[in-house]
């Protein structure tokens, strides 16, 4: 079971509104594919809040508490928040910022997988997810083969219709919590390359593409949760 600085059980919170709001889809599951969930997943019970940081999907619940008052406690208080690049842990004021919620939009690259040798000139179909917190969906996935200086625009494969049966009015306004897998075919490589993804949500949030990019523009958090930069070891 995770701990505390003090050795007590790990503790936090999420807002009563986000907790009741029928759309958020927060969870208390004792089950997991038909069957009881196993304690690595969280046995006897555990909470799943959809698109937020892991953080908030408490496991091996013990103690629900109803409360005016976010929680207290360290994982809650200090630790997942975002601070400008300049905090260090010796400066930082926790209270200056509010504990993490979504996670950010992430763009992932899954074939051709590790390993995979391919020669100058061979024709190469790439594959992978892109996901984004909050229920936001995404819009837009693009893909470079020169390190980012020119882009390709991936297709999004097709969802089964499992929300449209919810009455949601259209695809933007519906919660998208699961991954969206994208391809892009065809493509004929000269190597050597470095190969990236981004990915834009339908509210035109963008995955970063760049370290630099994130350390003058965004925060980070300071245990590094939250930083999108573009992953750079697919060189073909």
């Amino acid at each position: 079971m995770c701990e505390e600085e003090d050795g007590l059980p790990y503790r936090a919170s999420i807002p009563m509104l986000h907790a009741t709001t029928p759309e958020a889809d927060v969870l208390l599951v004792y089950e997991m594919n038909g069957k009881v969930l196993s304690r690595d997943h969280g046995y006897p019970i555990r909470a799943v809040v959809p698109g937020v940081i892991g953080a908030r999907s408490v496991k091996w619940i013990e103690t629900i508490i109803i409360s005016k008052y976010e929680c207290q406690f360290f994982f809650q208080q200090k630790d997942y928040k975002m601070f400008p690049p300049w905090i260090r842990w010796n400066n930082v004021n926790w209270s200056s910022q509010r504990a993490l919620m979504d996670f950010p939009i992430q763009s992932v690259i899954c074939e051709p997988g590790d390993g995979v040798v391919v020669k100058s000139g061979d024709v190469v179909d790439f594959y992978g997810y892109a996901v984004a917190g909050g229920g936001r969906g995404i819009e837009r996935v693009d893909i470079s083969i020169n390190n980012g200086k020119k882009w390709l625009e991936a297709v999004r494969l097709p969802k089964l219709p499992i929300e449209a049966q919810r009455g949601y009015k259209d695809d933007l306004h519906r919660p998208h919590w699961a991954w969206t897998l994208w391809q892009l075919r065809f493509v004929k490589l000269e190597t050597p390359c470095i190969v990236v993804v981004k990915a834009v949500c339908g509210f035109a949030l963008l995955s970063f593409t760049s370290s630099d990019i994130i350390a003058k523009h965004m925060l980070v958090a300071a245990n590094g949760l939250q930083r999108c930069s573009s992953y750079r070891n697919m060189r073909l």
